[in-house]
């Protein structure tokens, strides 16, 4: 640290030089990690509330009521979008993100299998899956077993059935997969679950707040939120397409005493009864009234809107996508996400070319490619993108490297 004092124009000086060498979030240019709404009054109101709650504390819900209670909303919002049969309590809690309430989905499931006498409980996800459950393991003393993919890259059921063993504690379904975008038969998957007697995980971190408005536009969706049998939680990013502030993440629980099994209590100090829904102590309350102002505000019929857009986006480049020899979109994607494969093209090579030309895109390693997630501020550019992606195929050079990162 500096000795002296350092002026407050210096110090924003300085943070907007070092913040303009990274990539523009607004620009359209960026594909995962942040997702812009790409409406300015809609980011103009996170603004106002995150700044109305800047060093505001969720910690302690008998210090802030109201806080609280805007929170208990965010959840109740929530799982009445995922079809969630209201009970007295609110089985579920707010997290940092779909790490964090993977975390807190698999440590219940440790809780619940300990209880069945099972000492060495097992994650069975596809291998699709966030890397978020391998991280569950190694935390939790939990066995991570990878269900495989069938051709459309979605969880293989006969595969899932023959993994199933006496030490497993939960069955993971994605609604829709990361590297993909594929639905895993969650149908299938909960009823195996259900079968068992064990758990199904429902990671709808990106799709949650995308399926139910698709849904709204009467676009088919296979079932995979609370009105399937056997599903027993559900992960949901609201700082993905719910378009809050980073930070912001729900756990639900079909089963209200589930919830209490994430739920840390400590008395054993100086200071009194210490409790936490989740990992964290103490959090930060801007995020979760960010989210509380984002639902209120857009409505399903707001979240409807952006979602058409997205769909149109995305049906747009999929076409063009499809048209151009060589290249192929992985598996049947249901969302804005389409992962591209080739047998004939080196996609990293073409993934350097639109970097050149201005595009931050993602590759995948199985199959080798790469990974276009969408968001609203894509959607003015869907021709620009389309035009550069021909120019890339046809003039670009080998592969500068064959790295790929978690984007």
């Amino acid at each position: 640290m500096n000795q002296a004092p350092v002026s407050r124009e210096a110090v924003l000086s300085e943070l907007e030089r070092r913040r303009s060498l990274d990539p523009d979030i607004h620009a359209g240019r960026l594909f995962g990690l942040v997702y812009p709404s790409g409406r300015d009054d809609v980011e103009e109101l996170i603004r106002e509330v995150y700044e109305s709650f800047l060093f505001h504390n969720a910690l302690n819900p008998l210090r802030f009521p109201e806080l609280n209670a805007i929170e208990r909303e965010v959840i109740q919002m929530t799982a009445d979008l995922l079809h969630r049969t209201p009970t007295e309590r609110h089985a579920g809690s707010v997290t940092s993100g779909g790490t964090e309430s993977i975390l807190m989905s698999m440590l219940v499931n440790r809780a619940r299998a300990q209880a069945r006498g099972i000492t060495a409980p097992e994650i069975l996800a596809p291998a699709s899956a966030h890397p978020a459950y391998a991280k569950a393991g190694h935390y939790f003393g939990m066995k991570l077993v990878q269900i495989p993919l069938d051709e459309n890259f979605r969880a293989d059921v006969t595969a899932a059935r023959a993994l199933v063993n006496p030490n497993t504690a939960v069955i993971v379904a994605n609604a829709y997969s990361y590297p993909h975008g594929a639905m895993d038969p969650v149908e299938e998957l909960a009823a195996l679950a259900a079968e068992n007697g064990i758990a199904c995980h429902v990671d709808a971190c990106i799709g949650g707040f995308v399926l139910p408005f698709m849904e709204e536009l009467g676009i088919e969706i296979p079932l995979w939120d609370f009105r399937v049998p056997g599903v027993t939680e559900i992960s949901v990013d609201i700082h993905k397409y719910g378009f809050a502030p980073k930070g912001s993440s729900v756990i639900l629980h079909r089963d209200d005493d589930w919830a209490w099994l994430q739920t840390y209590f400590y008395s054993e100090w100086g200071s009194g009864l210490y409790a936490t829904p989740a990992i964290a102590g103490a959090r930060a309350a801007a995020p979760v009234v960010a989210s509380w102002a984002i639902m209120k505000y857009l409505g399903v019929e707001g979240f409807t809107d952006i979602t058409a857009t997205l769909v149109e986006a995305t049906n747009r480049l999929r076409s063009a996508i499809d048209a151009i020899d060589g290249i192929d979109v992985v598996g049947e994607p249901v969302g804005p996400l389409l992962a591209l494969s080739s047998s004939t093209l080196d996609l990293f090579g073409v993934g350097d070319a639109l970097e050149v030309r201005g595009w931050h895109v993602n590759r995948n390693s199985d199959p080798k490619g790469l990974h276009l997630m969408l968001s609203p501020v894509h959607a003015p550019l869907i021709d620009e993108l389309i035009a550069d992606i021909r120019g890339a195929v046809a003039n670009h050079q080998a592969r500068t490297s064959d790295e790929v990162r978690y984007s």
